[in-house]
């Protein structure tokens, strides 16, 4: 049998490929500026540059099964139609995943068009933004301006650093502004860092619902509900467990140190650590433990379902204003708190504490 030159070279150039067939799949860098185009630039491209770029209207902007190894470099101002819908505006999923913003780049979330004052709980139906799904990635340096309801949800993933992120939603400090806008949900997820972040916001700066062996640290939150576990139970999941919180500023804001469990569902939370936390300006509650949550009106009664033990509160100092408590406990089941340096003033000592655990003050 003869063979031509041209056959000669096919032969070569598939056998290439079958050797390393990632040479087929990963190809030059793209730059992404027209969201048409999509598609075809997360399958085929391992380095995205993403520029000024408009997302159409109900539409997300849909990074989910990278090529593992992918970066995304956000370089212009992203920005997103509005129409009612539940989102997420952004969606991105993969392993080895390294997502950076340039200096100068922003994500304008257009939350004013949403916004009415009730977030989640009625009104507008208002799309999340940030849906994380990632295991062994990085995204760093990102800005984030006006959510229209929460931020980052990162949920199922593992080994995941989130650091020098800011999230700024000022502008719905109005009246009928913002509601719900929780800077960083975590759920489902293990082994989650959180960085130097600073965040301006309407609720939880940080939630953990579910997870373990998560890091909270070097991070600014204003305006917000404080720096929670919980709410725990009620979901599939509802066990969290070594989380620490350290070296945190908490200002201007409902609550500084938060636990909240859920009024008779079951789970548990353990080996929780906050120290280093400095609180200024705190309205309602410099440190809140409770196990009787339901969203918008607590019982009064708690329940024991969710226990909370293994708490350690280390230099935990600030100030809550005059019409709030300094210091409210209400436990059925909370036991092996280690707390020294806690200093919270400024505001009243609760009268409704109940089920303290030896060694703290309420």
């Amino acid at each position: 049998m003869r063979f031509t030159t041209a056959i000669v070279a096919a032969i070569l150039q598939l056998a290439a490929a079958i050797a390393n067939p990632t040479n087929v799949e990963k190809r030059a860098s793209c730059t992404l500026t027209s969201f048409s185009d999509l598609a075809s630039v997360k399958s085929s491209c391992t380095t995205i540059t993403v520029g000024n770029l408009a997302v159409p209207a109900g539409q997300t902007l849909d990074f989910s099964g990278l090529i593992s190894g992918t970066k995304i470099i956000f370089t212009g101002t992203v920005t997103f139609g509005y129409v009612e819908w539940e989102g997420p505006l952004v969606t991105v999923g993969g392993s080895k995943i390294t997502i950076t913003g340039s200096p100068g780049h922003l994500f304008n979330g257009n939350g004013a068009s949403w916004w009415d004052g009730l977030g989640g709980n009625g009104g507008k139906i208002k799309p999340k933004f940030f849906a994380a799904r990632l295991t062994d990635s990085t995204v760093t340096g990102l800005n984030i301006k006006n959510t229209p309801r929460n931020c980052f949800s990162v949920n199922k993933c593992t080994n995941l650093t989130i650091d020098s992120v800011i999230f700024d939603n000022r502008d719905g400090d109005v009246t009928n502004g913002g509601h719900n806008t929780d800077a960083f949900n975590v759920g489902s997820s293990t082994g989650i860092t959180i960085n130097n972040a600073t965040v301006y916001n309407q609720d939880d700066c940080l939630a953990v619902n579910s997870g373990e062996n998560i890091v909270f640290s070097n991070n600014y939150c204003s305006g917000g509900h404080g720096v929670s576990i919980g709410s725990v139970g009620g979901r599939t999941d509802n066990i969290v467990k070594n989380v620490t919180i350290s070296d945190t500023s908490i200002v201007n804001s409902d609550n500084g140190v938060r636990i909240k469990t859920v009024y008779n569902a079951t789970g548990s939370v353990s080996d929780i650590t906050y120290s280093g936390i400095t609180l200024l300006n705190i309205a309602k509650y410099g440190i809140v433990i409770q196990q009787d949550y339901e969203n918008g009106s607590p019982t009064g009664t708690p329940t024991a379902g969710v226990p909370i033990t293994g708490l350690t509160l280390k230099s935990v100092k600030g100030t809550v204003a005059s019409s709030g408590t300094n210091i409210y406990i209400l436990c059925a089941s909370c036991s092996n708190f280690s707390w020294s340096g806690v200093s919270v003033t400024g505001g009243k000592k609760s009268t409704k504490c109940q089920g303290v655990p030896s060694g703290v003050s309420c």
